[in-house]
């Protein structure tokens, strides 16, 4: 979330207007008030499992500051076709892995339980289903003899934070070609 915070200046088409978690703790509220980008909470802890009513809570919690993409950085929640349809074509997430491989949790763990030689990450269009949508962008890292969740995360961790702004600059100017890096 930093990283395209970051991002946005200068000739980029987007410009934050916007920061939401559903943690009022997050680190990333304190690094976008510390950017002047306006910030809001929604737990999802009192909504106990009604999707359909904590993701009311965030349309409305967004509404007032009309943004055109919403990008997804670690929001660990999946969101219900109620809320997905209305964004679709204008909704991006981040995952660690080559989509369509590991949707879901676990990912880097997964790839070395496998024996992949190849791992990454993927930006993607959000639609209804999990971790699914028009790729936008990858990014490949190699998967090394000794790698291990952390290692292998981390070295992924460095290509998103490079893949997430190329993509949103390129899908913010109306250019949904994806970037293969």
């Amino acid at each position: 979330m930093v990283k395209l915070l970051d991002s946005m200046v200068g000739d980029h088409p987007a410009r934050p207007c916007v920061v939401l978690s559903n943690d009022p703790g997050a680190t990333g509220l304190e690094r976008a008030e510390e950017r002047g980008v306006p910030t809001e909470v929604v737990r999802h802890q009192p909504f106990k499992g009604d999707r359909v009513a904590f993701e009311h809570a965030i349309t409305g919690a967004i509404a007032h500051h009309a943004p055109d993409i919403i990008c997804l950085a670690g929001f660990m929640r999946k969101l219900t076709a109620g809320f997905v349809d209305p964004w679709r074509g204008h909704m991006l997430n981040i995952h660690p892995s080559l989509l369509p491989k590991y949707k879901g949790l676990h990912t880097h763990a997964r790839a070395l339980e496998a024996g992949d030689t190849v791992h990454g990450c993927t930006v993607h269009e959000v639609t209804p289903a999990l971790d699914d949508g028009p790729i936008l962008g990858q990014a490949r890292v190699p998967v090394l003899p000794d790698d291990t969740v952390e290692t292998l995360s981390a070295r992924v961790l460095a290509q998103e934070h490079v893949l997430y702004p190329s993509v949103l600059a390129r899908f913010a100017a109306g250019d949904k070609r994806p970037i293969m890096l």
